[in-house]
């Protein structure tokens, strides 16, 4: 591996001028200069960090100069097998050279299905679209088709469609009219719920949630939820986008043995082919027939096939007990390292799909430490975005060198914190977060 030498023999300095040409060739061309605002130039240190990047192999990325990296962002949490990983490559493949999307239904879609009922618990029935932010939206219109009511009560992060992107800073373009739909509680908050169905008892179609993030549910935080839910008679949806093919296959519902009325999954499904599907009860998702839900490449048959292969391998390789061991070393190792060097840092979550927390003096989110932290690892060839994820492809040499990394970058660390000269380090290199909730 060509990287093992740079943590060893000092910080690798490497060319970026591909991925500087490449933007300011968007520039005026492309809005924020990306698809994803989370991927954009804004989220990592510039002058340190690639912009562009060209391929990825395994748990490496290569960018448009040729640079190499361990990427543990993957994608965003859509890579949980690897890059070009083999069997899903050569499945793509294999269905590519049979066609891509058709004219009439493709027998994938009733393959992959009955292969999703038999891992996920709550699922039923299914629906396949090609955004996490899409089936989410599917999954509240279809619950308000099966309550007849109105009222969505909102947890975590759900997408950039209005009914949730309303509850963000990043409002413009949207009518005032929506946010009185959404009303939103706090994770691990049952009051915060509770308050909500006091208030709209008869009108509250559906509670949507993330399961976890990066905070686990305490006592029987989603247990009170579903009884809530069921007292009031709404759809409770997990939001599992993240968690799901990853946590466990079927999830945190099968994780944690919750159990909701309907759920989404998208990301890891399919190794980083889009592809996201809801799921449910058939007694909600029947209200699927009459809520208006279609879409052309819902039945693009390429990401199935990647996904059908995607699950195979998981089945086969135990996978998940991969992700838990690699992401449990990678987040025990940080924890240690950054008490050893008395940086103000946590490695927080669950082991497959993790976050580092950075506190300044008054325990409130520093910025410019993350950046700092974010900068250091980078010019040691480790692409970390501060929320990261492991995938099957990550290898005891992968951690190995990815521990060095954080050693040395949090000895440095450590010297300018000693010093009180963090501000004047990063200077204006800062990251900031794409938005917060409101």
């Amino acid at each position: 591996m060509q990287l093992t030498d740079t943590v060893s023999t000092g910080v690798n300095k490497r060319s970026l001028e591909e991925s500087r040409a490449y933007l300011r060739r968007s520039e005026g061309l492309i809005p924020c200069h990306t698809q994803t605002l989370s991927k954009g130039p804004t989220q990592f240190v510039q002058g340190y960090s690639p912009i562009y990047l060209a391929r990825g192999e395994g748990s490496h990325v290569f960018d448009v100069d040729g640079n190499e990296y361990i990427d543990y962002p993957l994608a965003l949490g859509p890579i949980t097998l690897g890059h070009n990983y083999p069997a899903v490559t050569e499945a793509i493949i294999r269905q590519v050279k049979d066609g891509i999307t058709f004219s009439l239904i493709h027998p994938l879609e009733v393959e992959l299905a009955e292969e999703l009922r038999e891992v996920i618990p709550c699922c039923e029935a299914v629906r396949y679209s090609k955004t996490g932010s899409e089936v989410t939206s599917a999954a509240v219109r279809i619950a308000r088709a099966h309550t007849g009511r109105n009222i969505v009560a909102s947890q975590g992060y759900h997408g950039w469609h209005e009914w949730f992107a309303t509850t963000t800073e990043r409002r413009d373009g949207i009518p005032e009219v929506m946010n009185e739909l959404i009303k939103t509680f706090e994770y691990n908050d049952i009051e915060s719920l509770k308050r909500i169905f006091e208030k709209y008892p008869d009108d509250v179609a559906c509670v949507i949630m993330e399961p976890v993030c990066v905070e686990e549910p305490r006592g029987n935080f989603l247990e009170e939820v579903r009884e809530i839910c069921n007292h009031y008679k709404s759809v409770l949806i997990f939001d599992e986008i993240v968690t799901g093919f990853r946590m466990a296959l079927g999830g945190a519902q099968e994780y944690y043995g919750v159990i909701p009325d309907m759920a989404t999954f998208g990301k890891g499904m399919a190794n980083g082919m889009p592809l996201s599907v809801v799921v449910g009860k058939w007694e909600v998702m029947k209200a699927a027939e009459r809520a208006f839900f279609s879409t052309t490449f819902g039945g693009e048959a390429v990401s199935m096939a990647a996904c059908k292969a995607t699950i195979r391998e998981m089945k086969e390789k135990n996978v998940i007990d991969h992700l838990w061991n690699v992401g449990g070393r990678l987040q025990s190792e940080y924890n240690r390292l950054a008490e050893k060097y008395n940086i103000p840092s946590r490695c927080i979550g669950l082991a497959p799909h993790t976050a580092f927390a950075f506190q300044d003096d008054d325990g409130e989110v520093s910025y410019p430490l993350k950046s700092l932290f974010l900068r250091e690892t980078i010019k040691r060839g480790i692409l970390f975005s501060g929320v990261q994820n492991v995938s099957f492809s990550h290898t005891d040499g992968d951690l190995d060198y990815t521990i060095k990394a954080i050693e040395e970058s949090f000895e440095f660390i450590s010297e300018i914190l000693k010093l009180g000269k963090l501000d004047e380090e990063i200077g204006d290199k800062v990251v900031w977060p794409v938005f917060r909730n409101l």
